[in-house]
């Protein structure tokens, strides 16, 4: 579904990503763990045009995506949850949904078809607030409608970055089954996260990185029995 193969990329002159590669397959759920500093939230700018790579190449469902601007990335069929979740704060929760909204009719048949009345199911909270501003629900809802703002370009692939980052424990838990819910729908999904427990409950494979690059891959199962790389490159 989604391949980067010996992507480098900077800020500047700093030499983020360093010939990184790594898959994402079809339907799955692949999490990328990481100290603060390894590249992760590079590793998701990258993939959606923010920050375009110097070298190496990425390729969503076998086409070159590097180099495209970043609304065209997102209508090859690619949403994004990014970091700090960043609602609109002028806008409504009902204007949050429906200003990225792309038409359901156009995505494959045997897919789940978001829309408002669908995002509201999944988040029921957001219907009972819909008129209220971004800004005034908490954080955890912000996080529900970031969420719910990706879904509504009906993308058959998204980038998740840090969605559980300060949210309360109880919260953590519901994000993590929403990301499950997810992937029950067919959807692919590359989940960033510095919250070990979270990515590895919901994840299929996981991946450790460090300084730019994937030092360690394997499924959670793996990766909850090495206690050695939990230490050495999260912290647990």
């Amino acid at each position: 579904m989604l391949k980067l193969d010996q992507v480098d990329t900077y800020y500047g002159n700093s030499h983020i990503l360093q010939r990184l590669s790594f898959e994402v397959p079809e339907g799955k759920c692949v999490a990328l763990l990481g100290r603060n500093g390894a590249g992760k939230t590079t590793t998701i700018h990258s993939i959606a045009g923010l920050t375009p790579p110097r070298q190496g190449s990425i390729t969503y469902k076998g086409q070159p995506i590097s180099g495209l601007p970043p609304y065209k990335i997102a209508r090859r069929g690619i949403g994004l949850v990014p970091q700090g979740r960043r609602i609109f704060p002028s806008l409504s929760i009902r204007e949050n949904l429906t200003v990225p909204a792309k038409d359901s009719r156009s995505t494959e048949s045997s897919r789940q078809k978001w829309t408002l009345d669908e995002v509201y199911k999944l988040f029921p909270i957001l219907k009972e607030r819909e008129h209220n501003m971004g800004t005034q629900l908490s954080g955890g809802q912000q996080q529900m409608l970031a969420i719910g703002r990706a879904l509504m370009t009906n993308p058959e692939f998204i980038l998740m970055d840090e969605p559980s980052e300060g949210l309360a424990p109880v919260i953590i838990e519901q994000v993590g089954d929403i990301i499950k819910k997810l992937k029950e729908t067919g959807l692919s999904i590359l989940l960033v996260e510095q919250n070990f427990y979270l990515a590895c409950g919901a994840a299929d494979e996981v991946l450790v990185m460090n300084k730019g690059h994937i030092v360690w891959k394997g499924t959670p199962q793996e990766l909850l029995a090495n206690e050695e790389i939990q230490h050495q490159y999260l912290g647990v």
